[in-house]
Order: C-alpha cells, then structure tokens, then sequence
C-alpha cells in the first residue's frame, strides 16, 4: 500500500466523547467512540493494520509487494482472503476509467521520485526508456488471477494507494463492529467511514489554503473519502495522482470528495474523478461527489448532502 502524508481535507464537528490517535502506514489515525476502546481492542486494531501493511506496502522491503517486484522472473504470490473484493474492485476501477486507474502505477511512482527512499528525484530519461523498452505493464495484461493468488512474469511494482487506504478504514470499521460498537469515527487522515444515529458535519478542506473550507456534507452511515494534488507534490508540477496509461501527473481536476457506503468505494472514485467525468461513473457505480478544477471551479453531484460555498 502506498505511504501517505497528511491528506486530512476534511474538519469534522461530532458530538464523540473519546478518541484513540495513533500513526499507521504513515499518517496519522484517529477513531472517535462514545465508548472508550480497551486496550485489547486497541491492540487488535493496530496488528490487522500492521498485517496490511506487511502485504500491500511498497515502502516496507519485506512487504509481499516488495517481493512481487524484486522477482527477476516473477511468480504466484498468495495474499489473504480479503484481498478478493480489493482485486475486483480494482478490476472494475481498471475497466471503468479504461486503464487510468491500475495498481501497476508503482513503476511511474518510482520513476518520479516517490519511491521506498523517497528520494524525490525523478530518473532520467535514459532510464525511464529503458524502464518502459518492453512495454508498459498494465493489471489486465500483466497480471493473472487465481482467487487470491496473483501470477506474475516479471517484477512488477504495485501501489494500491488509490483505494487501500479506503478498504483499511472499512476494514477497522468492521472491527469496531463486531466488537458491538454502534456509533463511530474512523478517520484514516482524511478518509472517513461514520457509524451511528446522529450525522456529522464534515468541512471540505481547500486544497490549496488549509485554513479555508470549499463546502461542508452531512455524513451519516457512510464514507467520505477525498484526494487532492497539493498534498504529495514535489519538483516541477509532480505529484501521485498520475494517469496509469501515461506515467503522467494531472493537471485538470485538483481536488476530489466522494460519499459512498464504504470507504473502499469512495476512495477509489476519488481517485477515478480525476480522469472521468462522474456522470459517467455514476452508471457504473452509486456515489456522491465534488470535484474542483484548476480554474478554481467546483462540480458538485445531484444528490450530494451537503453544499458548495460560494
């Protein structure tokens, strides 16, 4: 999974009486309860998320990603159950964006500069046309499917950055959960999944002045997830939002929100807004949204519970 900074776009007013904090995958967390968690909860919560990490990573070196991608010949690799409903997901995102959206950007990432030592120096182009002499690896075309197993030919560097964060917080929710929590919180620094009989009021963060709100939505029972341009950026005009077909950033649509029912869903179609226009995502899947434009422009959905400010 793809190590995050801050991407917190959010400010929330909850009327939660206690709040664990802590820092996984490199951000910071926090989960709001009317209850506090016990310490064995709170234990419970930060292995499953160390187990994730161990399999999704590409900045850890002893992740499962890392051994995919340091596999001269490549291989069949093993993840959890779990991993299923990520994999289809991506599948349908892959589909719908017509290959936009692929795990497979890792590679472009690392050119860039955003690699395991975060070096932020971007290869020369020798290299990145040696990289791509054979091709550029793509999930439907370079990457086998067999349940959970993943079958590969050559290194292959993958970062599900544009929907892991998402699927970790549903994943914590559904702890929570199962350990008979009724109303909560789960803030992964920005992507959101809310639980409970009283909505919250979530402020959309400007993204290029972080002490003003584009717009506010109520939040009840489901998830709001937000990416933006301005929060990992670095050199001339780069930054972790690239087309998968291109290894290019963009530069259209700076900032997205989407409300689903799962964090998982809203996090990787704020990922996808970047390149097709929600109108065209909405006939493959059931969202809310707001997207703001380089221009300064903002797009808001139908049916999203909340408002732009003027």
């Amino acid at each position: 999974m793809n190590k995050r900074d801050d991407t917190n776009h959010v400010t929330k007013n909850s009327t939660s009486h206690f709040v664990f904090t802590f820092e996984a995958i490199g951000t910071q967390w926090e989960i709001e309860t009317q209850n506090p968690l016990s310490y064995r909860l709170q234990q419970r919560i930060l292995e499953r998320i160390e187990q994730f990490d161990t399999i999704y990573s590409r900045f850890r070196s002893d992740s499962l990603v890392s051994r995919i991608a340091s596999a001269p010949e490549g291989g069949c690799f093993d993840f959890p159950d779990d991993s299923i409903a990520l994999f289809d997901f991506y599948d349908r995102l892959h589909t719908a964006t017509v290959g936009a959206v692929d795990p497979l950007v890792g590679r472009d990432l690392e050119l860039l500069g955003y690699d395991q030592t975060y070096s932020l120096t971007p290869a020369s182009h020798l290299v990145r046309e040696e990289v791509y002499s054979g091709g550029r690896a793509t999930w439907s075309k370079d990457i086998i499917r067999d349940g959970t197993s993943l079958i590969t030919r050559r290194p292959l560097v993958m970062d599900f950055g544009a929907v892991g964060k998402g699927y970790l917080v549903d994943i914590i929710s559904n702890i929570l959960s199962e350990e008979g929590f009724t109303e909560f919180v789960v803030d992964g620094s920005g992507d959101l999944r809310h639980l409970g009989e009283s909505d919250v009021q979530v402020g959309l963060e400007h993204p290029f002045d972080p002490s003003l709100v584009i717009g506010a939505v109520n939040l009840k029972n489901r998830a709001l997830c937000a990416s933006a341009i301005n929060r990992r950026s670095w050199g001339d005009g780069l930054h972790h939002v690239l087309d998968a077909r291109t290894g290019v950033p963009v530069h259209d649509v700076v900032a997205t929100w989407v409300v689903a029912d799962e964090a998982a869903l809203a996090d990787g179609l704020a990922t996808a807004l970047f390149f097709l226009r929600g109108d065209q995502l909405e006939k493959v899947f059931h969202f809310s949204y707001v997207r703001m434009f380089a221009n300064g422009h903002a797009e808001i959905s139908q049916h999203f519970d909340g408002e732009i400010f003027s």
